[in-house]
């Protein structure tokens, strides 16, 4: 039951996902990261296979910090969006990852900006976006309280809403999440929302 969502703000974007890491009906850990440190100034929030959600986006990582150790510039957020869906649609007609894809960015020139990409290399530029069971709850969450002016504190107010929308209505809810957010001062772990510790078992 994984859920990935994110949205724009004025000057920043905002990017939250569930930390649990499911196989069928076992839940394995719950404080996976599922949002990936791009580069100094790109996030990138996965939901998928896990296999395919860790390959992929460590491959997509490696690729854009390759680009900018070859040519001494790092790839804008549009451009490495625009490279990320290029992969997928290559593996699409080979051996598909069964990944989808929230990239959100800071360039100097065009500001925060967050890509919707899926598994079958669909891209958009959007404002808010979401993966997985809990996108029924958290598009409509924010298609009622999202605003394009909003500043860090009412996005975050509205991230929370979307937790609890989440929390409260899905049948198998994720119980923990972590938000990261994106500005001219860098990409950087905001939060964890937790509600269940990760527990070891003591051996017997």
């Amino acid at each position: 039951m994984e859920c990935v969502f994110g949205l724009v703000g004025k000057g920043f974007a905002i990017v939250a996902a569930d930390t649990s890491a499911v196989h069928s009906i076992l839940l394995h850990k719950n404080n996976e990261d599922k949002i990936m440190l791009l580069d100094s100034h790109k996030l990138v929030a996965a939901s998928g296979e896990p296999g395919d959600r860790v390959q992929f986006t460590e491959y997509v990582q490696k690729n854009v910090s390759l680009y900018k150790f070859r040519n001494g510039i790092p790839l804008t957020t549009a451009a490495a969006a625009n490279f990320t869906r290029g992969e997928l649609a290559t593996a699409l007609r080979k051996n598909p990852y069964s990944v989808n894809i929230l990239m959100a960015g800071y360039d100097d020139e065009s500001g925060a900006s967050l890509y919707y990409i899926d598994y079958i290399a669909t891209l958009h530029k959007v404002d808010k976006g979401a993966f997985g069971y809990g996108s029924y709850f958290s598009l409509s969450t924010m298609d009622r309280h999202y605003r394009e002016d909003m500043s860090i504190e009412e996005a975050i107010e509205l991230v929370d809403k979307c937790i609890l929308e989440i929390r409260s209505r899905l049948v198998v809810a994720p119980p923990n999440f972590v938000i990261k957010i994106v500005d001219k001062d860098g990409a950087r772990d905001y939060a964890w929302r937790q509600s269940v510790k990760d527990v070891t078992t003591a051996a017997v």
